[in-house]
């Protein structure tokens, strides 16, 4: 008797802060889909919609808060209560992304992006800092070699990239046409009517034939328990 309520315990723990979602029913992601906001730390967590809810998360920042999730991933570690009601303390590293608003955020490098179009492949935009460095060269005339190889320092900019990412293997690839033919193989009639395109049409095209795999691979989520 006495372990069966500990095992009652253990599962009531299990169902507070957290979405129940029901497996065994599946629906279809259409534009009016809504991720349920929190934190994933896993991206088993983003495939089942079931993240870490707020109300689990340590923090002395208000939930209510517009810039929560802003201001609580700039630590180095997230600390939150996992099913069992035991504290646990991640890296913000290792966080997959989150959800807010319903809509879906993805960590590349440092920071967290909207995935502003979902489904069987998703695309977003990322601001990435590129870092060069001087490349010097000793027979050069024009200037003293160890001067400018001591007081020269490698200098970086920020641009605007195109990624892609696969829901079936999590994979983020960027918005490149060999990249996408690598997700088209899986629909071999697709894969082979975008083949067939020359490459400035492949290039012209390439969102097109996104959207019409999305159309005929359909992304699936289970049903979340309100």
């Amino acid at each position: 008797m006495r372990f069966y309520i500990i095992l009652f315990v253990l599962q009531l723990l299990g169902n507070m802060g957290f979405a129940q979602i029901d497996s065994s029913d599946l629906v279809i992601y259409d534009p009016d889909f809504k991720f349920v906001d929190g934190i994933f730390i896993s991206f088993d967590q983003v495939k089942k919609n079931n993240p870490v809810l707020k109300s689990r998360i340590v923090s002395n920042i208000s939930f209510g808060d517009p810039d929560f999730f802003n201001s609580l991933l700039v630590n180095p570690e997230l600390s939150y209560y996992d099913n069992f009601g035991v504290k646990q303390t991640v890296s913000v590293d290792k966080i997959w992304g989150y959800a807010k608003n319903g809509n879906l955020y993805i960590r590349l490098y440092e920071n967290f992006n909207k995935i502003t179009y979902v489904g069987s492949i998703c695309h977003f935009v990322a601001t990435i800092t590129i870092s060069y460095q001087p490349v010097y060269d000793p027979y050069s005339y024009n200037s003293n070699y160890y001067r400018t190889a001591i007081n020269n320092t490698s200098s970086s900019k920020t641009e605007i990239q195109q990624y892609v990412f696969d829901f079936e293997t999590g994979k983020i690839y960027e918005y490149e046409e060999k990249n996408l033919e690598i997700i088209f193989l899986r629909d071999p009639q697709l894969f082979d009517e975008f083949m067939a395109l020359n490459k400035k049409h492949k290039k012209q095209m390439l969102f097109y034939y996104i959207r019409k795999f999305n159309e005929r691979n359909q992304l699936k989520f289970p049903v979340v328990i309100e």
